[in-house]
């Protein structure tokens, strides 16, 4: 009998190994993807808090791709005395698996900050 189940082993791994390693890069995919956009987060942030300052908008281009992913893009706006700063990269992948990373981060800006003329003044 014991010789009968001598091939069911083999096709067990034939069919489990690929799919283990299937899992472990869409694992690795998704981690790098999160990291990804854990930095078009920080880049947002940073420029916001650039733009508050009062910097120039190459500054605070410069401030916010410093730490976002490469090939990212910044776009600032400046709404009254709101700025906000959107940075938007894409993430590593071959074709479909390369997804669109988006964050947008306001600031009040301090040369508006408990200025006059608000709240009723």
């Amino acid at each position: 009998m014991r010789a009968a189940d001598d091939g069911y082993v083999t096709a067990e791994t034939a069919v489990v190994v690929p799919a283990l390693v299937l899992l472990f890069g869409m694992l690795l995919w998704g981690v790098m993807a999160a990291a990804q956009h854990i930095q078009v987060v920080d880049g947002a942030r940073a420029g916001a808090r650039a733009a508050a300052r009062g910097e120039g908008e190459a500054a605070v281009r410069s401030v916010a791709l410093s730490a976002a992913p490469e090939d990212a893009t910044v776009q600032t706006h400046r709404q009254e005395d709101l700025v906000r700063v959107r940075v938007t990269a894409r993430s590593l992948g071959p074709g479909p698996l390369s997804v669109a990373l988006s964050a947008e981060a306001v600031a009040l800006a301090e040369d508006g900050a408990g200025g006059t003329g608000r709240a009723g003044t």
